[in-house]
């Protein structure tokens, strides 16, 4: 308990404004302020789920500017537990994770400016359109040196990843079967099975055609809904970048079922 409260301080005194408000409400208003906590490392998915269960739950997500004082969708990256309710956990394979991170943090697009100019002044690329190349070095950095959020994927994948008092759902499964996996959340969370066919619309509303305009896995590198698919990790990590990320965080994909074992680092799967 104590160790919780000491990272949701270290969170709150090195946040912005908007983030203490965030940070505060998710670990000490649940009780008093009903709210629905969409908890993720960054690009796993967690917008998308918050935009689906906002239209599913009838409550508002309040994204990219101050949280209301209602029944909402919280979206965040919080490594403690301390004093959460309703918390969805959006999981996806950290390989993906990577190449996704790799490019919020790297390429600019309309809500990343001022964290690419922050990442770039610290790893310095001849070409940061080598992906490829250049990954890593970026993996590396992303574990030993966190910035915002300041943990990392491994962290958080030891912290939640066997928590009974939230609602686990994977990217995976969301591109699949995003209907499916959208009532269960709904269910898990209200104990309500909402119809199948209100499933579909709110799937279809956002939708990675309808909210990008062009189809799945066609890439955009100045979009933050960048491409949208499952498994890019397999065309860009490098035999080293296999390396660099199993010593980091094999056991941890281990962990999370993604591997059956750490042999993939060794290019075998």
């Amino acid at each position: 308990m104590l160790r919780s409260a000491q990272d949701g301080v270290a969170g709150f005194l090195a946040g912005r404004p908007n983030e203490w408000i965030r940070l505060g409400m998710v670990h000490l208003l649940p009780g008093v302020v009903p709210l629905y906590v969409v908890n993720e490392f960054p690009k796993s998915g967690g917008t998308w789920v918050g935009q689906m269960l906002g239209r599913a739950l009838d409550v508002p997500f309040p994204r990219n500017r101050l949280p209301v004082l209602r029944p909402s969708i919280m979206h965040g990256h919080y490594l403690s537990p301390f004093g959460m309710m309703n918390a969805v956990v959006p999981w996806r394979d950290g390989r993906d994770v990577m190449v996704s991170w790799y490019h919020q943090c790297l390429s600019p697009h309309e809500y990343n400016d001022e964290q690419v100019r922050a990442a770039r002044r610290e790893l310095s690329f001849e070409d940061y359109d080598d992906v490829y190349g250049n990954l890593p070095a970026f993996i590396e950095w992303a574990f030993t040196r966190p910035r915002a959020p300041r943990f990392t994927w491994s962290d958080f994948v030891r912290r939640w990843h066997d928590r009974d008092d939230a609602v686990h759902v994977r990217y995976e499964d969301l591109r699949r079967d995003p209907a499916g996996e959208l009532y269960r959340m709904v269910k898990e969370l209200t104990g309500n099975p909402m119809s199948p066919e209100r499933a579909q619309g709110i799937v279809d509303e956002f939708s990675f055609e309808r909210q990008a305009g062009r189809k799945t896995g066609e890439e955009n590198t100045g979009s933050f809904l960048r491409k949208g698919v499952v498994g890019e990790w397999r065309e860009r990590f490098s035999p080293e970048a296999r390396r660099v990320f199993d010593r980091h965080a094999g056991e941890e994909l281990v962990m999370l079922g993604y591997e059956g074992d750490r042999t993939w680092a060794e290019g075998v799967g």
